[in-house]
């Protein structure tokens, strides 16, 4: 069969090529065409624009590109249905991605599926109308959607989630030392605090700089980036000192060995509880106390990383918008390195969370479930 995916970011990018090996498992003549990233071309198919070139992060930067964005736009839906799939897979990206899906329902007959759902239950609730009226079936990754889309009598999938998939697989074959990994870099042997600002140009600028700050408070640990895909270690340059490493490429390495975290929110936060390093979650806007009022009367949940969400309490600690500072990053970061208060508890909480997600197989199941569901569509098309 035939599958086109659209992803818009990095994250997508993972999970969308760990679903069409998956796919592709199931069902061996399967053939992927899709909007999507480098990991998505080495599971094989056909990129026909990179993720990059969607990812416009803000109003200002949409604004500004806003005629490459139709563009994009535009010759997708054309691209969709000259190629005429067997079905339609978006993930998460819900502005552009909701656009295609209204348009494919309205001009075909093309099957769609949504993989990682919009986080309409944090804002913009109003768009289940649009999911309930364009999206044929939704895969959730997150237990807790189950019970909001069952408030619209809209019935998911939940599959479990991707990450634990990804940080198993890299764990079952992770034999690395400390010490192999410090003198592979060329470091010292300090304890390490991993630093992920972020996948986007504007939230590194935002966030890296006071998370830099805050480690000048700690000259008994080393601070090593995450540098995102795409990214060139140039940008990284502008805000950070001499003493702070980047790595590329390895993540997973880096939260393997790390002694805790700095993270902006997002899936890492997540990816950072499943190898069990205690973080300090970090979101830095301008304009902070305006931010922090409208995040009160705008979002309809208490938390803005995965970890709380899933846990349904405050495990870790969120410093977001006027919370956000270099002074505290330094009192919350003290807590969560070894002898502080708050590293225990929530390295207690990750063992919960874990148990909440389930097992690995998130990938697979995914997959088993679109070709059911793809089934049901068709006799329902045909009877």
């Amino acid at each position: 069969m035939k599958y086109y995916l659209i992803v818009g970011e990095a994250s997508g990018d993972l999970h969308a090529s760990n679903l069409m090996r998956a796919l592709r498992r199931e069902d061996p003549e399967a053939e992927f065409r899709f909007f999507g990233g480098d990991l998505m071309t080495e599971a094989g198919g056909v990129c026909v624009r990179h993720y990059k070139s969607l990812a416009y992060m803000g109003f200002v930067p949409v604004l500004l590109h806003l005629r490459t964005i139709l563009r994009n736009m535009d010759y997708c839906k054309n691209d969709i249905e000259a190629w005429n799939p067997d079905v339609l897979i978006l993930v998460d990206y819900p502005g552009f991605n909701l656009k295609i899906a209204r348009y494919i329902k309205l001009h075909t007959q093309i099957p769609i599926f949504y993989y990682i759902s919009p986080k309409i239950w944090a804002w913009k609730e109003y768009r289940i109308k649009n999911i309930k009226h364009d999206v044929d079936a939704m895969f959730s990754i997150l237990p807790f959607e189950v019970e909001f889309y069952q408030k619209y009598n809209y019935p998911i999938h939940y599959v479990g989630n991707p990450c634990v998939d990804a940080v198993a697989a890299f764990q079952e074959g992770f034999s690395e030392s400390f010490d192999e990994y410090v003198s592979a870099h060329q470091w010292g042997k300090k304890p390490i605090v991993a630093l992920l600002a972020g996948s986007r140009k504007q939230e590194i600028k935002d966030n890296l700089k006071l998370m830099i700050q805050a480690a000048q408070n700690f000259p008994d640990y080393q601070f090593v980036v995450a540098g995102a895909p795409g990214i060139e270690p140039e940008f990284y340059r502008q805000y950070i000192d001499a003493d702070t490493e980047i790595v590329f490429g390895e993540t997973y390495q880096l939260l393997s060995h790390a002694t805790a975290a700095l993270v902006t929110s997002g899936t890492a936060t997540l990816e950072t509880a499943l190898f069990r390093v205690p973080q300090v979650v970090c979101y830095y806007t301008a304009v902070g106390k305006l931010v922090s009022l409208l995040r009160r009367l705008v979002l309809k949940v208490p938390f803005v990383s995965l970890v709380n969400l899933i846990a349904g309490k405050e495990v870790v600690t969120e410093l977001v918008a006027g919370d956000m500072s270099a002074s505290a990053v330094k009192r919350e970061l003290a807590l969560i390195l070894p002898g502080g208060k708050k590293r225990k508890q929530m390295l207690e909480d990750y063992g919960n969370l874990i148990q909440i997600l389930g097992e690995a197989g998130a990938s697979e199941r995914a997959a088993c479930q679109m070709l059911q569901a793809l089934e049901a569509y068709r006799k329902k098309l045909y009877t």
